[in-house]
């Protein structure tokens, strides 16, 4: 079926939601909208997006529904609250959740939502921050059934540049926090590395030039070291919500029996920022930890 005559809504419309819906419309995608904050309805009504008055409204008006939520309370409110989801749910719609939880939790959301209605669910975190989110380049990480993510695949693409299945509900959580693990640690590493070259007298902003193609090279390189070494204050992704996946990251190697040691100092070092007042700056303020101040 086309995305042009499917139905389709989108709940959740900040920093990432808010640039994936623009780009939905952009495509022609008919798309009923709803945020917690009115607000930030008016450009996409604007642009051609259906105003919804509750998330029910939206899951009656649309047969695939979005959602780009802050956390797992937000999502659980969102599905199965008042005039949630769940209360428009039927066997012939799809949920795709783009926000980031435990895996454990969106097995039982996704179990839950499928008992009670019939709905089909699919986790779907995404990485690639703000600019990925306003370019379509977005890497997504979807766990759920085969028949779903393909029914979905096709108006996904408008918001991604990859889309995976990675296996059953909750594999595409546990592959975002691998994704997290690994960004995590890259950010904790390119502060780190910003400041020796600050201390050797190199600029730091020539090193992802020089290093470019080699086996350090990797987009956290290219696209954080350059932002930290200028002191970037623009926000594309905020330190608290790495805080929250690295603990969700802890929380769940424990629950397995992981040992993670660098993830486990990647993720203080990250709370530390947190409790130092850059819980709401960009991953790029890493750097403050080591030097606030360009000398």
């Amino acid at each position: 079926m086309s995305s042009q005559t499917t139905q389709h809504g989108f709940i959740g419309l900040g920093l990432m939601g808010g640039p994936m819906a623009h780009r939905l419309v952009a495509a022609g995608v008919p798309l009923h909208v709803w945020n917690r904050s009115p607000g930030k309805l008016a450009d996409l009504t604007g642009a051609g997006a259906i105003r919804a008055a509750s998330p029910r409204a939206v899951a009656e008006a649309s047969e695939i529904v979005f959602t780009c939520l802050t956390d797992t309370d937000a999502v659980e409110a969102v599905v199965f609250g008042p005039d949630g989801i769940a209360e428009a749910g039927s066997a012939d719609k799809i949920l795709v959740d783009f926000s980031s939880m435990r895996p454990d939790r969106a097995v039982d959301f996704a179990k839950r939502l499928r008992a009670e209605t019939g709905m089909g669910w699919i986790d779907a975190p995404v990485s690639g921050g703000v600019p990925g989110a306003t370019n379509g380049t977005l890497t997504v990480m979807a766990g759920g059934e085969a028949a779903d993510f393909e029914r979905v695949r096709s108006v996904v693409a408008h918001m991604s540049g990859r889309f995976t299945l990675m296996g059953a509900n909750g594999t595409g959580q546990s592959t975002k926090l691998i994704n997290q693990m690994i960004v995590g640690a890259g950010l904790a590493l390119m502060a780190e590395c910003c400041q020796f070259a600050e201390d050797a007298g190199i600029d730091p902003a020539k090193l992802p030039e020089a290093l470019a193609g080699g086996r350090a090279d990797s987009p956290i390189l290219q696209q954080f070291l350059p932002r930290m070494a200028a002191r970037d204050r623009d926000v594309q992704g905020r330190i608290a919500i790495m805080v929250k996946d690295l603990n969700t990251v802890m929380d769940t190697a424990r629950q397995l029996g992981s040992s993670l040691p660098l993830t486990g100092l990647a993720t203080e070092i990250h709370k530390l920022l947190a409790k130092q007042g850059l819980a709401d700056a960009d991953n790029a303020a890493t750097i403050d930890l080591y030097a606030p101040e360009k000398t």
